[in-house]
């Protein structure tokens, strides 16, 4: 069997040495005689690998003592909407946020239903390709908690600082960013990730809390989805995403394995360089995106002719290389190049865009 390159944006790669150890356990996990799949989410066997992959975890991160690690389903998306239910309660609040572009308008858009919002600064003026500088935040200082989007994987954006927030919680949806490289958790008060980009198979969502804004939810909100019921019960309150919580501490020993954050972020970085050089020094490629909110992880481009896109797509396929086509709403060219996208993978594409400009240019 021969594999792809696939670009896309998620559900997205993972690592092929993960998928094969996965595939050597499905049926028999560790001697147990069954598959992950069938274990009781209670009983030791699943305890065990549940604990394992919380510890990983927390290394890899450098997550401090006073920080929860939510293991929850629901995606990012169900998030935009539990993070004020859980931090507001039934008094309702101020809440704060950064519009950069589909994501952070989704997470807006349901936390107005249930907070007073103020978004505090807005891309919108350049079609969402640039991060609005800091000091132009219009902030509140009684603010509940401030939410952004360090990277939008639409648009192409990621934000180059992390913001200083003081005493006012700072959220972020880091979906398409986690893990890339290191981060000093303590200066976030929620950090949240669906895990079908960076962590692992699409159920799975991350929630990394800090022990003080567990407080008591809006009443209306399920169990299920409330960060105290949760916390208490070590994720456990219901039956969890357990072979999704199997596969992202695969994962995360793949991770450590090649030398933790530091590492890979160096290999990220070096991956996006080698991309956008290439997008630079073509008058045919063109990425839309303001030098300084470059994102590492998804890239987009346009080609000086639009109508050769469906030939540029048909014959990246032809070549292995998949998935990318750019979103709906700004078409063009996407390639999302995550943690488990090799070096050779954007090498080879790199070629390809070379070889395509020679012969279409």
């Amino acid at each position: 069997m021969s594999r792809v390159y696939n670009f896309s944006a998620g559900p997205a790669v993972l690592p092929e040495s993960v998928l094969q150890q996965a595939s050597e356990q499905l049926l028999d996990w560790n001697g147990s005689g069954m598959s992950v799949m069938e274990m009781s989410h209670r009983g030791k066997e699943f305890v065990s690998i549940a604990q394992e992959a919380e510890a990983d975890l927390r290394e890899l991160m450098q997550i401090p003592d006073n920080y929860k690690v939510l293991f929850l389903q629901g995606g990012a998306t169900a998030q935009f909407s539990l993070i004020p239910m859980n931090l507001l309660g039934d008094a309702g609040g101020k809440a704060d946020y950064v519009n950069t572009g589909a994501w952070s308008k989704k997470a807006i858009a349901a936390a107005k239903k249930i907070a007073d919002v103020n978004v505090v600064a807005d891309a919108a003026d350049s079609n969402y390709a640039h991060v609005p500088a800091f000091e132009t935040w219009d902030t509140r200082a009684d603010a509940d908690y401030l939410h952004y989007t360090p990277n939008e994987t639409i648009g192409g954006v990621e934000f180059g600082f992390i913001p200083e927030t003081g005493d006012i919680p700072l959220v972020a949806d880091m979906s398409s960013t986690i893990l890339s490289r290191p981060i000093d958790v303590s200066r976030f008060g929620i950090i949240y990730a669906g895990a079908q980009k960076n962590i692992g198979p699409a159920g799975l969502t991350l929630v990394i809390i800090r022990d003080d804004l567990i407080r008591d939810p809006h009443p209306g909100i399920p169990d299920v989805f409330s960060y105290q019921v949760q916390a208490k019960a070590e994720s456990m309150s219901n039956t969890p995403p357990t072979y999704g919580w199997y596969l992202a501490g695969l994962v995360f020993k793949w991770l450590k394995a090649k030398g933790g954050l530091a590492a890979m972020g160096e290999i990220n970085r070096r991956k996006a360089q080698k991309l956008y050089q290439a997008i630079d020094d073509s008058a045919f490629y063109n990425n839309p995106v303001a030098l300084d909110a470059r994102s590492w992880m998804n890239i987009p481009f346009t080609l000086a002719n639009a109508d050769l896109d469906a030939e540029f797509l048909k014959q990246a396929s032809a070549a292995g290389l998949t998935t990318l086509k750019g979103h709906r709403s700004v078409g063009g060219m996407r390639a999302s190049i995550y943690n488990a996208m090799p070096e050779a993978g954007v090498d080879a594409l790199i070629s390809f865009m070379q070889d395509f400009e020679k012969n279409h240019g």
